[in-house]
């Protein structure tokens, strides 16, 4: 009954923004670390941001720095991820998964079934 569902993709211009919703169910996200992925058709999935259990400590990919913003709201077992400045090389699926409590990679729990579509236009 673990579930992961993404919402808040969609179309926007370069330099654009986007929100990015996990809502998760069947389990208590206050137990682990978040993290969101990103995949293009062809191409490998990259972890592009981690927020620790205690949202005290995040991580990201060295492409996404200083425009993405991982946060959470525990309260509402959701997390979300502010994309702002965005680029073309950002289109992709982007999917949410469970992490250890410190973003170590470990992942505990993931669904790559869905997902929510970013694209990014010139």
């Amino acid at each position: 009954q673990l579930q992961l569902v993404e919402s808040g993709g969609g179309l926007v211009q370069s330099g654009g923004s986007l929100t990015l919703t996990c809502a998760a169910s069947g389990f208590a996200v206050d137990a682990y670390g978040m993290g969101w992925f990103r995949q293009v058709p062809g191409k490998e999935r990259d972890g592009v941001s981690c927020i620790s259990v205690s949202g005290g400590s995040t991580k990201y990919a060295e492409s996404v720095k200083g425009r993405f913003t991982i946060y959470r709201d525990n309260a509402k077992n959701t997390v979300y991820l502010q994309m702002d400045s965005l680029k073309p090389e950002d289109t992709a699926v982007y999917y949410c998964a469970v992490e250890d409590y410190d973003c170590s990679g470990y992942l505990v729990f993931e669904d790559w079934a869905q997902g929510t579509r970013v694209t990014v236009s010139s």
